[in-house]
C-alpha cells in the first residue's frame, strides 16, 4: 500500500509540474502579433522589445522607471566602452525620446530630444569607416522616425506648430552641442522662407491621396515670401507653402558621442520632395510631406471659400481681377496652367495637381500655375485677362530665367475654363465683332478706352508660346443648363459686371444708334454674362465653336459622360452634352464615365498625365523624361 501511495504522489507531482511549466506558445491575431513585434515609443507609447532587452542586459529595467537620468547615464557609459554599440545606441535614442516626452517644459525636454536625435543619427550614419545597420534591420526605420520627430520637437517654436532653426550652443543631458546654421539657406532667389510649419503630425483633409516620401529629416511646409517690389511678387501667393526638410548632421558621430562636447550642423532643404543628400558617400532620401504642404497652401488661400464670390463678383463687393498664381517659384520648367470653370476655383484641381506634383517625371519638367477669374464676366473679357496674364508672366520670366521651356506652355481648362483656354489658341479675325455689328469696327466712333478693350477682347491672335491645350468637360457648343431663359435672367439679376464693361455697353449703344435696328442697339447696352455666352443659341458660343485651334498647337480632349448613357455619344455629364464637348480635329479624345466635375477622377488624371509626358517628350525641353506605361483603360473609360 505504501508503494502504491508513493506512486500516486509522484504521478500527481509530475502532473502539477507539467501544468506549471513556464514555457508556451500562444497564437495571436496577425495584427496583434505584428504590433507586438514592431511596437515602439512612437507607435504604442511603450518601449520596443529591442530597448527592453538592452535594459535587462544592463539590469536597468526597474531603475529606468525610478531614475531615468541615472539609467541613461549608465547605458551611455556602456555604449562608450563597447566597440560595436548598435544595441545601446538604439536603446539610448528610444529611451531619450521617451524621457523627453515625460519631462515638463520645453526647455527641459530639448536636451533629451537633441540626445535622441544624436544617438539615432550615430546608429544610422556611424561614419565613413564603420558599417551601418542593414537596411532590412527593423531598427533602421524606427531610428529614422525617432530622429525625424526628435529633431522637430527640439526646435519647436513657441506656437507649437513651426520650428525655429538657429545656430548656437544647446545643452545636452551629458554636456553641450554646438550647432552651425546658415540663415541664407532660407533664401531662394530674391525671396525667403518663413513660418517653417511642421506637417508630419497634421491630418490632411480634402485630398484623396496623401503623398509622403520616407527618408531622413523633419518634413516642413514653410511659407515662401517674395519681395514686395520684386518682379515675380505678383505671381507668388502670400499663402504659398513649399515642401522642405530640416536636417541635423554630425561628422563621425560614433567618435563624438564619446565626448561631452558635440558639434553639428543644421541644414534646410527647400523643394525636398524629390531630393537626396549625401551622408558618408550614401545618397539618402530626405523625408518630405508634399501633399501636406500643398493642402496647407490650399487651406490658407481659401480658394474654396471664395467660389461664390468669384462668380458674383461686385455683387458681394468683391472686386477681383484676373490673377495668375504660381504653385512654387519658377525654375525654368514648362508652364502648366490650370483654368477653372464657372462658379469654381483653383481648389477644384487639387486632387489632380496633388497627383501630378508627386509624379517625379511630371514635376521635374513642369511649373504649375493656377488662373483665377470672376467666372460670371463675359467669356471674351475673362479670356482677355488670361492672355494678358500669360503674356506678362512669360515676358517677365524670360527676362529672368531665359529658359526655352517657357515657349512650350500647356493650358488645361475645365468647363468654361476650356473656352478661355481655346481663346488663347485661336485666330478669330473679325468674326466676334461681326456677331455684334455689321458695321466695320474701324468705322465705329467710340472712346479710345472702349476701342482698345474691344480690340483686345474680340480680335484674338494665338499666343505664340502656347503649344498645347487640353479641354476638360468643355461646352464648345454651349451648355444645356445655360439655355433656359429664366436661368439667364436670374443670373442677370444676381451678377454685377465690372464698371469698364458697363461703360462699353453704353458706348456701343451710342455709337451704333441709327446704324443697327433699335432692338439690336438696345441689346448691346446689356453686356452678356458668361452664362449668356454659353447658351447654345448665343452668337458668341456659335462663333467660337466654328473657329479651329490654330495650326501648330496640339489639342487633347477629355469628355465626361455619366455611367447611365450607352452609347456615350448620346449622353452628357449633367452640364454638357457629349455632342457639345466633342470637337475635331484633336490629337486624342478620351471619354471618362464621370459627372461634370471630373478633375478628381483617376481616369481623367491618368489621361492628363499621359498627355503631359508625351508633350515633354515631343518638345524635348530640359532633362529627359522617364516614360512609364499608363494603365489600360478599364470599363469606366474609352479612348479614341
Amino acid at each position: 500500500m505504501k508503494i502504491c501511495h508513493r506512486f500516486v504522489v509522484i504521478a500527481v507531482s509530475l502532473s502539477i509540474t507539467a501544468c506549471a511549466a513556464p514555457f508556451s506558445l500562444h497564437r495571436l491575431a496577425p495584427r496583434e502579433a505584428q504590433l507586438a513585434l514592431t511596437g515602439n515609443v512612437l507607435t504604442t507609447g511603450d518601449l520596443s522589445g529591442f530597448s527592453e532587452i538592452v535594459l535587462r542586459r544592463y539590469d536597468l529595467l526597474d531603475s529606468y522607471k525610478e531614475d531615468p537620468e541615472a539609467a541613461l547615464a549608465t547605458l551611455r557609459a556602456g555604449a562608450i566602452a563597447k566597440p560595436g554599440c548598435e544595441d545601446e545606441l538604439f536603446a539610448l535614442a528610444e529611451l531619450s525620446y521617451r524621457h523627453a516626452e515625460k519631462t515638463a517644459g520645453h526647455c527641459c525636454r530639448r536636451p533629451h530630444y537633441l540626445a535622441a536625435a544624436l544617438y539615432a543619427y550615430a546608429l544610422l550614419f556611424p561614419g565613413p569607416d564603420i558599417e551601418p545597420l542593414e537596411l532590412i534591420d527593423a531598427r533602421t526605420r524606427i531610428a529614422a522616425d525617432i530622429y525625424n520627430r526628435a529633431l522637430g520637437e527640439a526646435f519647436e517654436s513657441k506656437n507649437g506648430n513651426d520650428v525655429d532653426l538657429a545656430a548656437g550652443v544647446y545643452p545636452l543631458p551629458f554636456g553641450q552641442i554646438e550647432l552651425a546654421f546658415d540663415p541664407d539657406s532660407l533664401r531662394f532667389g530674391e525671396g525667403h522662407f518663413k513660418n517653417l510649419l511642421r506637417v508630419a503630425d497634421f491630418e490632411v483633409k480634402g485630398l484623396i491621396n496623401r503623398y509622403r516620401k520616407a527618408g531622413i529629416g523633419t518634413p516642413l511646409a514653410p511659407r515662401f515670401e517674395a519681395p514686395k517690389d520684386g518682379p515675380l511678387s505678383r505671381y507668388v501667393s502670400p499663402d504659398l507653402r513649399v515642401p522642405s526638410t530640416a536636417l541635423l548632421r554630425y561628422a563621425r558621430p560614433r567618435t563624438q558621442i564619446q565626448t561631452d562636447s558635440i558639434r553639428g550642423r543644421l541644414d534646410f532643404y527647400s523643394f525636398s520632395s524629390d531630393a537626396t543628400v549625401d551622408i558618408d558617400g550614401r545618397a539618402v532620401p530626405l523625408e518630405s510631406e508634399p501633399s501636406a504642404a500643398f493642402a496647407a497652401f490650399i487651406a490658407d488661400s481659401k480658394f474654396w471659400d471664395g467660389e461664390l464670390a468669384n462668380f458674383l463678383g461686385r455683387t458681394l463687393k468683391v472686386s477681383k481681377s484676373s490673377k495668375l498664381t504660381a504653385l512654387e517659384p519658377q525654375r525654368g520648367r514648362i508652364p502648366l496652367i490650370f483654368v477653372h470653370g464657372t462658379n469654381s476655383s483653383p481648389a477644384r484641381w487639387a486632387d489632380m495637381v496633388n497627383d501630378l506634383l508627386n509624379d517625379r517625371s511630371i514635376h521635374s519638367r513642369y511649373a504649375f500655375w493656377f488662373f483665377e477669374y470672376t467666372s460670371s464676366n463675359p467669356i471674351a473679357y475673362s479670356a482677355l485677362g488670361l492672355r494678358q496674364e500669360l503674356a506678362d508672366a512669360v515676358a517677365l520670366l524670360a527676362a529672368n530665367t531665359g529658359s526655352a521651356c517657357l515657349q512650350q506652355m500647356v493650358v488645361i481648362g475645365h468647363s468654361q475654363g476650356g473656352l478661355l483656354t481655346k481663346m488663347a489658341a485661336i485666330d478669330s479675325g473679325d468674326r466676334f465683332w461681326k456677331g455684334i455689328s455689321s458695321k466695320p469696327f474701324d468705322e465705329v466712333k467710340m472712346p479710345d478706352e472702349t476701342r482698345h478693350l474691344l480690340q483686345d477682347a474680340l480680335f484674338v491672335k494665338p499666343l505664340p508660346f502656347v503649344k498645347r491645350v487640353i479641354f476638360v468637360a468643355t461646352p464648345h457648343r454651349g451648355s444645356f443648363l445655360a439655355g433656359p431663359q429664366f436661368v439667364r435672367r436670374l443670373i442677370e439679376r444676381l451678377v454685377t459686371l465690372p464698371v469698364d464693361l458697363v461703360r462699353v455697353g453704353a458706348d456701343l449703344t451710342g455709337a451704333l444708334v441709327g446704324y443697327e435696328s433699335q432692338t439690336a442697339t438696345l441689346s448691346m447696352q446689356r453686356i452678356p454674362t458668361a452664362v449668356d455666352n454659353m447658351s447654345p443659341g448665343h452668337p458668341f458660343i456659335q462663333t467660337l465653336s466654328e473657329i479651329p485651334v490654330a495650326p501648330g498647337i496640339a489639342v487633347n480632349s477629355i469628355i465626361p459622360v455619366k455611367e447611365e448613357y450607352d452609347p456615350y455619344q448620346d449622353g452628357n455629364d449633367g452640364v454638357v452634352k457629349y455632342t457639345s464637348a466633342h470637337i475635331e480635329p484633336v490629337e486624342s479624345e478620351r471619354v471618362v464615365r464621370s459627372p461634370h466635375s471630373t478633375q478628381s477622377n483617376p481616369y481623367t488624371i491618368e489621361e492628363v498625365r499621359r498627355i503631359l509626358l508625351k508633350h515633354a517628350t515631343d518638345v524635348n525641353c530640359g532633362p529627359p523624361v522617364e516614360l512609364t506605361a499608363s494603365p489600360e483603360a478599364g470599363p469606366a473609360a474609352q479612348r479614341r
